[in-house]
């Protein structure tokens, strides 16, 4: 069974009542409810719990980790983002969501500003399947539309994800690269743009089909990272003469 941890700052919850009246069990519940009823061993963590509840038992005990964050990404301890960089490196999958692109995670391993243009203006958003085999894309039609949310715009700063799998168009005119992968070391990411707190976008059953798959997607390989440094030969290097 893959282990999942969902992680969300859970500060919104806590400050806004719409926040709190859509997501009642806070974001993290809320998503934490339906990977269980895909059949994933699921467990939460938050940011005011100690070590931001990613203990080093946590995180060695954990498949694929969820990231949600948003008002709060300075207040992630530096010590705990290079041990969540290590185990994705190691092989835990990593899948970032909506306004994680601004994480502290997320800007290490890709190693570019992740900065982009947004409004708040209650926009219809389509995502657009653009790559239709991808298991992450497996049950969905050619798009998902939901009635409103938060609008991301190109530029998106990132690296050239490895393979993009949804492309959004917004109201507005603006378009966004909303379902990138990449691989860093022995470890998957998913980055999945849908998912502003004050629209009810988690409870959409598309949306939480395409999480559903990224959990399958990004869980570890069955196999060790690979040795590096000074290595011995394999084979007996026979005498150079001068």
């Amino acid at each position: 069974m893959i282990k999942v941890t969902v992680w969300n700052e859970n500060r919104h919850e806590k400050k806004n009542p719409v926040v709190r009246d859509l997501y009642p069990e806070g974001i993290h519940g809320k998503i934490a409810g339906f990977l269980k009823n895909a059949d994933y061993e699921v467990k939460t963590a938050t940011l005011d719990e100690a070590e931001h509840g990613l203990t080093e038992e946590v995180l060695h005990n954990t498949d694929v980790l969820i990231w949600w964050g948003h008002i709060a990404h300075d207040e992630v301890s530096d010590e705990i983002v290079k041990r969540v960089q290590q185990r994705v490196l190691d092989g835990m999958g990593l899948i970032v969501l909506h306004s994680g692109h601004f994480s502290k995670i997320f800007k290490v391993l890709m190693g570019t500003s992740c900065d982009l243009k947004w409004r708040e203006a209650d926009e219809k958003e389509r995502l657009w399947v653009v790559d239709p085999s991808h298991p992450i894309a497996d049950g969905i039609g050619e798009y998902i539309e939901l009635e409103k949310e938060e609008m991301y715009g190109e530029h998106f700063d990132i690296p050239t994800p490895d393979e993009l799998i949804f492309t959004s168009w917004f109201e507005g005119g603006e378009i966004f690269r909303s379902g990138c992968t990449f691989k860093r070391g022995n470890g998957k990411i998913f980055y999945f743009r849908p998912g502003h707190e004050t629209y009810p976008t988690y409870e959409n059953e598309q949306i939480q089909r395409v999480i559903v798959n990224g959990v399958k997607w990004a869980q570890p390989a069955d196999r060790k990272r690979p040795v590096y440094g000074n290595a011995q030969p394999l084979e007996k290097i026979s005498e150079k003469s001068l």
